[in-house]
């Protein structure tokens, strides 16, 4: 089968989780009040999984306590045919780790693991919160990538997704242009080291004020970009707040 019968034979993302990996749930008091939303019963084994239920609209974020490793965030894709996307996936050089029924795990050409699951309706993405620092909203994914694999990875997910890769306006960042009302948008960053990973963005009106208030839940900062700012949240997970405009997820 080529890559493009491949292709021609499934439908697209359909929806789009962030999910956050860590050794317990040091983190968890955080995320919920940063985002405004609830913890779903959990579920797994010894309770691993639970959903962070948005105030509004279909949930896109979820935890996943692992036991053990450092924290870090993955993506599933929800797509309607697991496994016509899981061969589309291995045509563009994903490998798989493990699948079940409605669940593949795979690594992307980098290394970067995610995973494929059956997509169950979701269409409603969450309003911005509104609070004592303005709104802000988890809206975007950074996959952080080293220099000499970029380009071939970047290639992947643009493929695999169906989306647009855009060129930035610095060499550090490319961007993969989102469906309308896709919770999550992919930004692309070049990295030194060898190592990829994954971390989650907000956007926010105002990024100092969204600073203090995560800094007041128990995160740390990190570092100060031009217009964002390196936190780590209590499992020591990195993440930012940019400067982007909550509503849309472009400049501010």
């Amino acid at each position: 089968m080529s890559i493009l019968s491949s292709v021609q034979a499934t439908d697209g993302i359909r929806w789009i989780t962030g999910f956050l990996d860590g050794p317990d749930r040091t983190a968890e008091p955080l995320w919920r009040a940063v985002t405004g939303g609830e913890w779903s019963p959990r579920r797994g084994p010894d309770g691993a999984f639970a959903t962070l239920v948005p105030p509004d609209g279909d949930a896109y974020l979820r935890v996943q306590v692992t036991g053990d490793g450092p924290a870090r965030a993955h993506l599933d894709l929800h797509v309607a045919d697991v496994p016509a996307h899981t061969r589309r996936a291995g045509e563009l050089g994903a490998v798989v780790v493990s699948a079940e029924p409605g669940l593949t795990v795979l690594r992307s050409p980098a290394g970067l693991p995610f995973c494929l699951v059956t997509w169950h309706g979701e269409t409603a993405r969450p309003a911005p919160v509104t609070g004592d620092a303005g709104r802000s909203l988890v809206d975007q994914m950074c996959l952080d990538i080293p220099r000499p694999v970029f380009d071939t990875e970047a290639d992947f997910w643009s493929v695999l997704t169906g989306w647009t890769r855009l060129h930035g306006a610095s060499d550090e960042f490319d961007a993969l242009v989102r469906p309308d009302g896709m919770p999550l948008r992919l930004l692309l960053q070049r990295i030194g080291g060898t190592l990829p990973g994954m971390h989650l963005d907000l956007a926010s009106d105002d990024r100092r004020a969204e600073v203090a208030r995560h800094l007041a839940l128990g995160a740390a900062h990190a570092y100060d970009g031009r217009d964002w700012t390196t936190l780590r949240d209590p499992a020591g997970r990195v993440y930012c707040v940019t400067d982007r405009r909550p509503d849309t997820g472009g400049p501010a």
